[in-house]
């Protein structure tokens, strides 16, 4: 019998079976030279003990899986592929982390605490006995590193092999997919968008329009990960927005490393990839634009306003100036100076009235002056940002910024403390109280006690928790702001404008599958969800329901005890 455990590293699923294993022809040549002698035993009993598998033995596709995903929202649309394909496939996705067989971790290499929580993840799991797949940025950046050695780990390209991975850590084996995906030797975007996914939102779908970029930031390690840029097709994007729609969406966020870099190595560009996308978006959804690097979007400005003012996007943008002094930004290798980033911001004030531009800044990179730093706090309270994020610099292994001198840590944190202050000085908001707008509901608060919609600017509002403005559009008046958030009571007998798009599916409910994903899995055509990927139209009229864990396990058991009646009945006659 096979052990429980493996301690071979496999490279690859394909590495189970060695050329030393006996081939199938030779175990049917030996089956000819055996001579079977019926042994007559208590059939009543013998049912009882087939009827469940021994406590020992392992099934692949009936445990329960816990995903816990850190990061960007690219790694959170990752997560949510990877938890679809379980699901599809008879694992079940669970909140609950001890109740779970097996931990899916999917990991963020931005910062040290990130890695952090990582790392002590993997320790809890091995101290609570769990199967470890391992997912994310830090594998793929660093697959050597000592505290992953031993677990099955699935790249950022490899995604839609998730199944096949979860499955043989299962059985005990320790499996390692880190390849990129090719054509003709083109570096390819990564998974298919049509895998089946589970949105933790079931309102906003998340889009990676491209993986990777074109920069080489010398304190980035997510390029040692994510690698060079690689673009998904216009076509593909659109067909995705389409099914979401289908599915009840009524938030699409376009994601990548450097959304303004799309393109540019398929022979296209960010402007032409968004007039596709609103021509299919419906009335009362929203687009929100990823991140964007100023370099990129320098030659698009005209395109880009007029794009951040149609009505159904949203005026928004967010652009990473990381620091205001060149110099620093020269040791970064940001391919850009502060001049640029101005210009950016201030033609799209000018040209997109209200827009939010939304920024990161680095406290402490290698050589940072105090006359740098105040160069950049010059920056944030001339344009007062109503977002801004704050990152006390932590130098990742690998990277050039680590080999540099360093600010002294007690330096870096005073300057991020300082920074800090200045950001909250100001309220950007107060201006708007007594304002009616329109606002997209789209979720629950943390402290659930009021929904969270977002006005026409990406700016949030709570409002009332009334279930029939879950999804919906609905016109308040504002009466009270914060330094994050502004809250506005419903306008009396205002209309409730609902979206011209399907029913959302229910929380943790699949997306829809492919016809080709469910041959590959063996599942039945529409079985597995009520709507299907095609690029247009609405979902087949005679698609059958979805078919939960519980019934494909019925149906295996039933199959299963059909064959045994068959055997014993073959036996005793």
């Amino acid at each position: 019998m096979p052990s429980a455990s493996c301690d071979t590293l496999l490279d690859d699923i394909e590495d189970i079976v060695s050329q030393q294993d006996s081939k199938p022809q030779d175990r049917h040549f030996a089956r000819k030279h055996i001579v079977p002698k019926v042994r007559r035993r208590n059939t009543q009993k013998h049912l009882q003990e087939e009827d469940s598998p021994p406590s020992d033995s392992t099934i692949p596709g009936i445990q329960k899986i816990w995903i816990r995903t850190w990061g960007c929202s690219h790694n959170n649309s990752d997560g949510e592929y990877m938890a679809g394909q379980l699901a599809a496939y008879g694992y079940k996705i669970t909140e609950n982390a001890s109740d779970a067989d097996l931990w899916l971790l999917n990991s963020c290499t931005v910062k040290n605490p990130a890695e952090d929580h990582f790392r002590n993840s993997i320790k809890r799991a091995r101290e609570e006995n769990k199967k470890i797949v391992l997912a994310g940025c830090v594998p793929q950046a660093q697959p050597r590193q000592d505290y992953l050695q031993g677990l099955s780990v699935i790249g950022v390209q490899q995604i839609d092999r998730v199944v096949e991975v979860v499955e043989e850590t299962i059985k005990g084996h320790s499996v390692r997919l880190l390849g990129q995906k090719k054509d003709n030797g083109k570096r390819l975007g990564g998974a298919p968008l049509d895998l089946p996914k589970i949105r933790k939102n079931p309102l906003i779908e998340i889009i990676s329009i491209n993986t990777g970029c074109l920069n080489a930031c010398t304190y980035c390690k997510t390029k040692h990960a994510r690698g060079n840029l690689a673009s998904y097709p216009i076509d593909e994007l659109v067909d995705r927005a389409k099914q979401s729609f289908q599915e009840g969406v009524c938030e699409i966020w376009l994601t990548s490393e450097d959304t303004g870099a799309y393109g540019r190595d398929i022979g296209t560009d960010l402007p032409a990839l968004l007039w596709k996308l609103v021509e299919v978006i419906p009335e009362g959804a929203m687009l929100r634009l990823g991140m964007t690097n100023p370099p990129y979007i320098l030659e698009h400005l005209e395109e880009m306003a007029k794009i951040l003012n149609h009505p159904r996007v949203y005026a928004f943008l967010h652009i990473p100036v990381q620091s205001a002094s060149d110099a620093v930004l020269m040791e970064m290798k940001r391919e850009y100076c502060v001049a640029d980033f101005k210009r950016v911001v201030d033609f799209l004030k000018e040209k997109v009235p209200g827009i939010t531009i939304a920024t990161d800044i680095i406290c402490g990179f290698p050589g940072e002056t105090d006359q740098d730093f105040q160069d950049t706090v010059t920056l944030v309270e001339e344009y007062r940002f109503p977002s801004l994020f704050i990152n006390q610099f932590y130098p990742r292994p690998g990277t050039p910024a680590a080999k540099m001198e360093q600010v002294p840590a007690h330096v870096k944190k005073q300057r991020t403390k300082d920074l800090s202050r200045v950001f909250h000085s100001y309220r950007p908001y107060d201006h708007k109280i007594g304002e009616r707008q329109q606002v997209l509901v789209t979720e629950e608060s943390f402290d659930s006690k009021f929904y969270v919609a977002h006005n026409r600017f990406y700016e949030q509002v709570l409002v009332p928790k009334n279930p029939t403005f879950m999804g919906k559009m609905v016109e308040v008046d504002i009466y009270e702001s914060g330094k994050h958030f502004m809250k506005g009571q419903p306008v009396a007998d205002a209309k409730v404008y609902t979206p011209s798009i399907s029913k959302p599916l229910a929380k943790g409910e699949v997306s829809g599958l492919t016809e080709e994903f469910r041959s590959r899995r063996g599942s039945p055509v529409g079985s597995a969800s009520r709507t299907s990927a095609a690029p247009a139209g609405a979902p087949s009229p005679g698609a059958a329901p979805p078919l939960r864990g519980s019934a494909l396990l019925a149906s295996a058991g039933l199959a299963l005890l059909s064959l045994l009646l068959a055997f014993f009945v073959k036996i005793y006659n």
